[in-house]
């Protein structure tokens, strides 16, 4: 028993491993890249450049890359515009539930609480005019003789986004657009809440190319979007630059976009929006039939 003792002793004084002595290992964390969002994917520039914003590398949007996000927006178009409105509202409520279980990212974005609220609001309330607004802006029309005369709204087509700054903003110029059958290519001020929305989207059943996010220089692919004949409407919402607007204003009138200009005095998006974002971007089709008897 004494000897059993002893050889007890004797192996715990044995010294430890040098493995064990070793510091363990700093584990550095995956930093992350924002990219571009264009027809449901996340490519990275086509130019291969970034920029950084924060500590963050940021993917910094060519004019290739604006090429590339309104093929894939007129290539959903007919598609999204076909979709029932019930079922544009019932994707765009998914927007909001997604919203709402990632706020915390958005917090850690520097988001206030508040913002992702109204924005989360914001999507509730759209969707929820998705299959009204054909109610309200059309109808049957008196006309002398025997026809009927119907007016109905169709989307206008694809458009582009010059977006103001902050998720509120950016939920307040896209959802307009695509609740009522538009595509977008939307150029984001904030890439990485921007970046971090389009996530949003992409696990929304938002279909690819209903939305595209570039991220990078306004000045750099805007006039490329406002020249592009393929883009339907340029919504200039987001650019506080007065010369900037103008030239833009100009260079889309060269293929006779409908143009949104940016407010005097700045957007107030925490205010009601009233139905001018949905109406502006609709065009209005009137059918004539003759009745029987």
């Amino acid at each position: 028993m004494a000897a059993r003792v002893a050889g007890t002793a004797w192996r715990r004084t044995l010294p430890k491993s040098t493995k064990a002595m070793e510091p363990a290992p700093v584990r550095l964390s995956v930093r992350k890249t924002y990219k571009l969002y264009i027809g449901g994917k996340f490519p990275r520039s086509e130019s291969g450049r970034t920029f950084v914003v924060d500590g963050d590398n940021v993917a910094l949007a060519s004019r290739k890359d604006a090429r590339d996000a309104v093929v894939a927006a007129r290539a959903a178009q007919p598609g999204w515009a076909g979709a029932t409105a019930y079922n544009r509202g019932q994707v765009l409520y998914r927007v909001a539930e997604m919203l709402e279980a990632r706020r915390d990212e958005f917090a850690a974005l520097g988001v206030p609480a508040d913002e992702v609220d109204a924005a989360i609001d914001r999507l509730v309330w759209y969707a929820g005019w998705s299959d009204k607004i054909a109610q309200v802006t059309g109808g049957a029309n008196p006309v002398a003789g025997p026809f009927f005369n119907i007016s109905a709204p169709e989307p206008t087509g694809v458009v582009a986004v010059v977006a103001p700054a902050g998720l509120l903003g950016l939920v307040s110029v896209i959802a307009p657009a695509v609740v009522t059958g538009n595509t977008t290519v939307v150029l984001a001020a904030g890439p990485q809440v921007a970046v971090t929305l389009a996530e949003v989207f992409a696990t929304s059943d938002v279909p690819g190319g209903v939305v595209n996010i570039l991220t990078g220089k306004y000045a750099e692919t805007a006039p490329w979007l406002a020249s592009h004949a393929d883009v339907n409407a340029l919504d200039l919402t987001g650019v506080e630059q007065r010369e900037l607007a103008g030239e833009l204003e100009r260079a889309a009138a060269g293929t006779l976009k409908r143009v949104i200009r940016p407010s005097a005095g700045g957007t107030d998006f925490t205010a009601d929006p009233g139905l001018r974002p949905m109406t502006t971007l609709l065009e209005t089709k009137t059918v004539w039939h003759p009745k029987g008897y």
